[in-house]
């Protein structure tokens, strides 16, 4: 059963475009990541303020359907788990945004041998979150299917930590050659990029509980 009717018509577009919004920061964001490795900083910087304005929409976004719940009494039983959902996306967009930012203050001097480890790292990342969209898609017209397609959020989110681990290794035990400061820079730029499927999963977790909540 859906959970929204024709009355909620307006609210239900803005939540569409919110999700569309944080669909296409991650797709902005991995193609930053390969601009920078790539050295093609004119692109990065175009990437960096296209995710600027990215995140900029989605808050107002937010506060939209936020209002719009409570000045219509929308969703009145699942608006706290609506709410909820709202802001953990709202976290992998904000994770993105400082993660290119930090590369763009920092300008982390990354080994061309890691490059191919950091792209396979951004891609499992981003992974994770870009297929959550589609479970929240999901959990307001069809909440039975929500669990099955979250699989695919965990799957990718253990497929980064096994590739950070990896790059670790090659980091801190195979490249004598760096500064321990340079590794841990390194590490450090890293986990910005994991933080995104991190934020991923939690929101995964919040949307399981919240299918299992409206189906009983």
């Amino acid at each position: 059963m859906a959970l929204f009717t024709r009355t909620t018509k307006n609210v239900i577009l803005k939540i569409e475009e919110f999700f569309d919004t944080i669909d296409l920061g991650l797709l902005v964001f991995r193609e930053g990541i390969k601009s920078f490795l790539h050295k093609d900083m004119e692109a990065f910087e175009r990437h960096l303020k296209k995710i600027e304005s990215l995140e900029s929409s989605a808050d107002m976004l937010q506060r939209s359907i936020e209002n719009e719940m409570i000045t219509h009494s929308i969703l009145p039983q699942h608006r706290v788990e609506v709410s909820s959902l709202i802001d953990q996306l709202d976290e992998i967009i904000d994770a993105i945004k400082a993660s290119l930012n930090e590369f763009g203050i920092e300008m982390p001097e990354i080994p061309s041998s890691l490059n191919n480890n950091f792209l396979s790292l951004t891609d499992a990342s981003i992974s994770a979150a870009e297929e959550l969209i589609p479970a929240a898609r999901a959990y307001f017209k069809a909440p039975h299917t929500v669990r099955d397609k979250l699989l695919r959020v965990y799957y990718f989110e253990s497929e980064t930590d096994t590739i950070s681990r990896n790059t670790k290794r090659i980091i801190f035990q195979g490249m004598k050659e760096l500064e321990l400061a340079r590794k841990a820079h390194l590490r450090y730029v890293m986990k910005n990029i994991e933080r995104i499927s991190d934020c991923a999963q939690k929101a995964a977790d919040l949307l399981s509980a919240m299918a299992i909540k409206i189906m009983m």
